[in-house]
């Protein structure tokens, strides 16, 4: 396996943070070697925010950012137009995005492309912080899938550790977004 590198794009407010640290941890449960860490300026609802998840065989030891990643995940719908969020991607990388739009909708040279509407799990669920969408978990379910780097049952077992008392409706929307992701 190697390592394989996971870049995250949200906005404050979605999660995204949190759900590059539940798949790490989740791979974490499998056996792996995993690394997160958030990057973001301003700190507040709705700033760009941009995290990373290394997942490997052997322990990591490199601590910089993902410049070149093996999997783009996007959090934030808004963000699949801007062709910035595709820079770097590795030939024959895979790409996972929170749009309604199929997978056949999204840019670039990826070998593998999901898509969930993410956004639209969470307000079906009410997972809601100051009344938006707060799409993380079903996008953790659904990076979970596609790449296959932590198993749902791992995926369930972290979020249940990491959000104690709001667990049980985000384990449903990891569940959900595992479900529903459709992959080309």
């Amino acid at each position: 396996m190697g390592v394989v590198e996971v870049r995250w794009h949200g906005r404050g407010g979605q999660g995204t943070v949190l759900a590059s640290r539940i798949l790490a941890k989740a791979a974490f449960y499998e056996g792996k070697w995993p690394q997160a860490f958030p990057f973001f300026g301003a700190e507040r609802r709705g700033a760009p925010v941009m995290a990373f998840t290394r997942i490997g065989s052997y322990e990591i030891k490199l601590r910089s950012q993902v410049y070149e990643p093996d999997v783009l995940v996007i959090v934030d719908p808004l963000l699949v137009r801007l062709p910035d969020v595709y820079r770097g991607l590795k030939r024959g990388g895979t790409i996972v995005a929170n749009t309604r739009a199929g997978p056949e909708s999204l840019p670039g040279e990826a070998e593998t492309r999901g898509t969930v509407d993410a956004t639209g799990i969470a307000l079906e669920l009410g997972l809601r912080v100051a009344g938006l969408p707060v799409p993380n978990t079903a996008m953790v379910g659904a990076v979970a899938r596609v790449t296959g780097l932590a198993g749902l049952d791992s995926v369930r077992r972290a979020i249940g550790e990491m959000l104690g008392s709001r667990a049980e409706e985000n384990v449903r929307a990891a569940e959900l977004g595992y479900e529903r992701v459709r992959v080309i």
